[in-house]
C-alpha cells in the first residue's frame, strides 16, 4: 500500500450526517488499511427534523447494504409517493409534485408535450390526473414499482418518512459492527500543521488527542472545522430563501396515515407534516422579519392535527453554502456545508449526495488540488440547482401578505429565469445532467404554482390531435383503474413487515 494513501479518516460529529457517512466509508473502505474513527459528544443535540426523504435514498441504502424491511421496522418508518402542496398559489389551492412520471411508461419526457398540445386546443384537462404516484397518494394507496417498463406500474417512484434519530442509531449500529470506532466528548482545540493548514488532531474536553489524515465536518450548522477553523466563508442565499427559522414538534400519529409529505403555506412561511408510524411530525418554516417566534409557535400549535408530544423546538439557520465543501483536509458533508430548506425534502440527499462525491473522489493524504476543486464544482452546481427549485416555489404565488409580496417582486437567478421562459416560450424542460430535479419535478411545480407554456415541441405535430388525445384518455383511464386496485397504504406496509400502530 503507497504511503501516500489515507490510514485514518476522522468524522467530527454525529448525528444523521455523521452515521450515514460513517456507515458508507466503513462499506468502501478496508477496515485493515483505513481507520475510521467519530467524535461527538451526547451533551451536543442534533437537527434532527429530517424525516422526509426523497427516491435517492435508495442508491444510499442499497450502498450501506441495508434490507428495506428491517430499516423500515427499525426507523418506524412509511413510505412517500410525493409533497403535496397547499395554499401556496392561493389559499384552497392545492397541487401535488410526484416521485414517479407522468403518462405512460413509454412516454417520456415527451408526455409533457402531448398534455399541452390537447390543452392549447382546447381540452381542458388536470395534468395530475396523468401521474399514477398522484392518484394513488391522493387516495392512500401505496404499491411498488413493476420491474416491466412497459407497465404502468413502472411509472411509479418512492421514498420513505423515517425517524432521523432512529436511522443515525441504525446505521451506527451497523457502522461499529464494521469497525467504526466512537470517541465520545467535546472538541475543545484543533491541531494544525505550521505550513499546509491541513488539521493534524482534535482535542476533546478529556484531554483525549484524536489524529487523522482526513477530516469529515458534520458539526451541523456551526461547521466547526469548516468555518470555524479554516474560515471557509459562506454563500448567503437569504434574498431568494428569506426563511430563517423553524420550529419544530412531534404529533400523536394521524388517520389515515398517508403515503405523502404535506406543506401548507402560512403567512410567515410554511408548514410540514411528515406521517410516521408511531407519530407525525410538524415544523414551521418562516422569516423573523415577517413574524416573531411566539406568533409563530402559536400559528404551528394552533395548526396541529393531533395532540403535541413535546414543547416546539427553535431551529436559527440561513440559506446557503459554503463557499468551498472541500477545504484543505477537511469535507463538510450535510449541514456543516450548506443549508437549504427542507421544502423539497433534500435535507438527508445533500448528506447522502456529499458522501457518494467523497467516495468516488476519494483522495490521497495530500488532497490533490483538482481532485478538492472537482468536488466543490460539483457540489456547487448541485446546491444551486436546488436553490432554483425551491425558488420557484417562492416567487411563483398569488399570497396577499408581506413575505409572499416580496418573494414575488425579487430579482431570481438568472438560471431560473431561463428555465421558466423557456418552459412558457416551448413547454420545454432543460436541465443540465447534474440537476437533482428532472423534468417531471420541475413540471409538476411549474404548473402547480401557475406557468402556463405557450407552445409544444412541434415534432409532435406528426400526430393527429384525436390520435393525442385518445392517447391521453387511455392513459387516464388506466391510471384511475391500476390505482383502485392498490393495496391501501397501511395495508402496504403490513404486508412489508411493519407493526402500524401509535406508540402516544
Amino acid at each position: 500500500m503507497s504511503v501516500s494513501r489515507v490510514r485514518k479518516v476522522v468524522i467530527v460529529g454525529g448525528g444523521t450526517a455523521g452515521w450515514m457517512t460513517a456507515a458508507a466509508l466503513a462499506q468502501g473502505l478496508d477496515a485493515r488499511q483505513c481507520q475510521i474513527v467519530l467524535v461527538e459528544s451526547d451533551d451536543i443535540g442534533t437537527i434532527g427534523v429530517g424525516e422526509a426523504t426523497i427516491p435517492t435514498i435508495h442508491w444510499f441504502n442499497k450502498i450501506v447494504g441495508l434490507d428495506e424491511r428491517d430499516f423500515m421496522r427499525s426507523t418506524r418508518a412509511t413510505f412517500k409517493l410525493g409533497i403535496e402542496f397547499r395554499d401556496w398559489v392561493r389559499p384552497g389551492h392545492s397541487y401535488f409534485h410526484p416521485f414517479g412520471r407522468y403518462g405512460a411508461a413509454q412516454d417520456g419526457v415527451a408526455f409533457q408535450h402531448r398534455w399541452i398540445r390537447a390543452q392549447l386546443e382546447g381540452q381542458p384537462d388536470n395534468f395530475e390526473d396523468y401521474s399514477l404516484n398522484t392518484v394513488a397518494a391522493r387516495a392512500g394507496k401505496f404499491s411498488f414499482p413493476a420491474n416491466d417498463p412497459r407497465s404502468l406500474l413502472a411509472t411509479l417512484g418512492y421514498a420513505y418518512h423515517f425517524d432521523a434519530s432512529l436511522y443515525a442509531k441504525y446505521l451506527r449500529a451497523r457502522a461499529e459492527l464494521k469497525g467504526v470506532r466512537r470517541h465520545e466528548g467535546k472538541i475543545q482545540t484543533v491541531d494544525q500543521h505550521p505550513d499546509s493548514g491541513f488539521i493534524t488532531a482534535v482535542r476533546t474536553h478529556r484531554e483525549e488527542m484524536i489524529d487523522g489524515d482526513l477530516f469529515i465536518d458534520c458539526s451541523g450548522l456551526r461547521g466547526l472545522l469548516i468555518e470555524g477553523v479554516l474560515k471557509t466563508g459562506f454563500e448567503s442565499w437569504s434574498r431568494w430563501l428569506p426563511c430563517d427559522r423553524a420550529l419544530a414538534v412531534p404529533s400523536e400519529r394521524l388517520e389515515p396515515l398517508v403515503p405523502h409529505t404535506r406543506s401548507t403555506a402560512r403567512a410567515a412561511g410554511w408548514q410540514w407534516r411528515i406521517p410516521l408510524q408511531h407519530r407525525t411530525g410538524n415544523g414551521y418554516v418562516y422569516s423573523s422579519q415577517y413574524t416573531s417566534d411566539d406568533e409563530a409557535t402559536g400559528v404551528l400549535l394552533g395548526n396541529l392535527e393531533g395532540r403535541a408530544l413535546a414543547e416546539p423546538r427553535l431551529i436559527r439557520f440561513e440559506t446557503g453554502r459554503r463557499r468551498q465543501a472541500w477545504n484543505k483536509n477537511v469535507i463538510a458533508i450535510g449541514l456543516s456545508s450548506g443549508f437549504l430548506e427542507p421544502l423539497e425534502s433534500t435535507s438527508i440527499h445533500s448528506i447522502q449526495s456529499g458522501i457518494a462525491k467523497l467516495l468516488s473522489l476519494f483522495p490521497n493524504r495530500g488532497c490533490d488540488t483538482r481532485t478538492v476543486e472537482q468536488y466543490n464544482h460539483l457540489i456547487a452546481d448541485e446546491f444551486e440547482g436546488i436553490r432554483d427549485f425551491l425558488t420557484l416555489h417562492y416567487h411563483s404565488q398569488g399570497r396577499p401578505e408581506p413575505l409572499w409580496e416580496y418573494c414575488r417582486a425579487m430579482e431570481l437567478p438568472s438560471s431560473l429565469v431561463r428555465k421558466e421562459e423557456l418552459f412558457h416560450l416551448s413547454g420545454r424542460i432543460v436541465l443540465s445532467a447534474e440537476e437533482l430535479f428532472r423534468d417531471a419535478s420541475w413540471f409538476a411545480v411549474l404548473l402547480g404554482q401557475g406557468h402556463q407554456p405557450r407552445d409544444y415541441n412541434p415534432l409532435l405535430d406528426s400526430i393527429a390531435a384525436e390520435e393525442n388525445l385518445a392517447h391521453l384518455r387511455r392513459i387516464k383511464s388506466e391510471i384511475r383503474q391500476i390505482a383502485a386496485q392498490m393495496p391501501d397504504h397501511v395495508a402496504a406496509l403490513t404486508a412489508h413487515g411493519c407493526a402500524v400502530k401509535s406508540d402516544a
